[in-house]
């Protein structure tokens, strides 16, 4: 849920980095971080617990601009990749204002990246919204691997609503930016027509 601070002219967005285990959440989480000027990014803070790990951190991307004169700024969240973690998962995503699904393109890894598309869907109409209507991007991720599926199975797989799509290779920063700045216009345009 979008926060609107009058006093520091700021408003607040929650984006969710949302997929299976091991896709690269927490990979594109931490590039964006270190590549961050530190005069713009808050501290990387991770909640672990005995089984599972949420990290997150917010911070002000001064090339985006201002929305009617207030400075936007964006708190990055991952989610814990494996599903029996789901109340997590919940939690979490209750009340983004964005949601980036990073698929892994491994072909091993398909079965998990569709289970992790439905349980994303299932999860926002729990928590009341819809994935049509919240700001959705899917980043392929991995793409740099010797050996992925093809953009037009992952596609027909993964993203049957037509949501921008972006390849990556997060550890080496390849496309992240590119995801980040794709779902970041979308939901400015979105927070653009609230009431400030």
């Amino acid at each position: 849920m979008t926060y609107i601070n009058h006093l520091a002219r700021e408003i607040n967005c929650k984006i969710v980095y949302y997929g299976p285990g091991l896709c690269g959440k927490t990979t594109n989480l931490q590039y964006v971080f270190e590549a961050s000027k530190p005069d713009a990014k808050g501290k990387m803070i991770s909640l672990a617990t005995d089984t599972d790990r949420t990290l997150f951190f917010d911070f002000l991307p001064l090339e985006l601009g201002s929305v009617r004169g207030f400075k936007v700024r964006f708190h990055l969240y991952t989610v814990p990749g494996q599903v029996f973690y789901d109340a997590s998962r919940k939690l979490v995503l209750r009340g983004a204002d964005g949601v980036i699904f990073v698929a892994d393109s491994q072909p091993s890894r398909s079965e998990a990246n569709i289970e992790s598309v439905e349980n994303l869907g299932t999860n926002l109409a729990d928590s009341g919204q819809e994935l049509g209507v919240v700001p959705y991007v899917i980043q392929y991720n991995k793409r740099d691997m010797p050996d992925v599926v093809p953009i037009e199975t992952l596609r027909a797989q993964l993203n049957p609503l037509g949501v921008p799509e972006f390849e990556a290779a997060a550890k080496s920063g390849v496309g992240v930016f590119e995801t980040l700045k794709g779902l970041s216009r979308l939901v400015l345009k979105r927070i653009d027509g609230l009431p400030v």
